[in-house]
């Protein structure tokens, strides 16, 4: 009886001490946010890890209050690789390494490699946003309001700059940012500026019922494109507004699936056919 209790308790022993060396040879990488109720970037890329046949890595959410112990968190939990969020794509930026060209010109940074403990900022948030606005585009979208002025409608206005269309950032707090304008004259602007882009966090989950307009929303037409950067939930309270006056619409999904994959790229190479 002796031996047999001595026999459970090294097999159980055994079986600890491997699920521990397998634990700690995981692959972790994550998405870092103040807060992230809202995120589906944990299903997202556990999806693609089963579908690529990836057995060693995982990806978390890591709610962070602030970015005091980020360095720190990096190092302790072995972290591959993180994407970035609300409110932290631009005040993660003096504790990187580097940053590549396209995270430069943008000036906010949404993906950090790790490499040899150097931290690399990208910018995946750009491009994606450009391949996926591109096809819904019309001859008539040649100006636009960006509404917001935080890292991502940063990302927004250098993906439009390379699309060639001009861009004017609206801002509640326009007097704080001298290159915007107050929702009050974006309203009037609206009339003959036929693509408008949410970047800000209004609408998104669980504030389902907020919309970035502080009052009435503008009269639009089927010549807008109303495109919001919130992809959670599918059909936020800016694109009801938008879909009631006939304005076309799309929300963050395609954009959030896009940079992923980039970000996929990154960190893990081409991602099978």
């Amino acid at each position: 009886m002796t031996f047999c209790v001595i026999g459970v308790f090294l097999f159980a022993a055994d079986a600890y001490v491997c699920f521990f060396e397998y634990i700690c040879s995981m692959k972790k990488y994550g998405l870092i946010g103040k807060k992230l109720g809202h995120s589906w970037s944990k299903k997202w890329f556990e999806d693609m890890f089963l579908r690529e046949g990836i057995s060693d890595a995982g990806y978390q959410l890591y709610e962070m209050p602030s970015l005091e112990h980020l360095l720190q968190w990096v190092s302790q939990e072995g972290i591959y690789g993180f994407n970035v969020t609300i409110p932290y794509k631009e005040e993660i930026i003096p504790l990187l390494d580097h940053l590549d060209a396209e995270a430069e010109g943008v000036g906010a940074v949404n993906c950090v490699a790790v490499d040899g403990g150097r931290l690399i900022g990208h910018n995946t948030d750009a491009p994606a946003f450009a391949q996926t606005l591109q096809p819904l585009l019309h001859p008539w979208h040649t100006r636009a309001l960006i509404l917001g002025t935080g890292g991502g409608a940063k990302a927004v206005a250098f993906a439009l700059k390379q699309l060639g269309i001009d861009y004017t950032f609206v801002s509640r707090t326009s007097q704080k940012h001298p290159n915007a304008i107050s929702y009050a004259e974006a309203s009037v602007q609206a009339a003959s500026t036929f693509l408008i882009i949410n970047c800000t966090p209004a609408g998104m989950f669980p504030n389902n019922d907020t919309s970035p307009w502080p009052t009435t929303p503008p009269t639009l037409s089927h010549r807008h494109l109303c495109y919001d950067l919130v992809y959670n939930p599918p059909q936020t309270h800016f694109l009801q507004q938008a879909q009631q006056s006939g304005a076309a619409t799309a929300n963050g999904l395609a954009m959030l699936q896009q940079q992923a994959q980039l970000s996929w790229q990154i960190w893990l190479g081409s991602l099978n056919p």
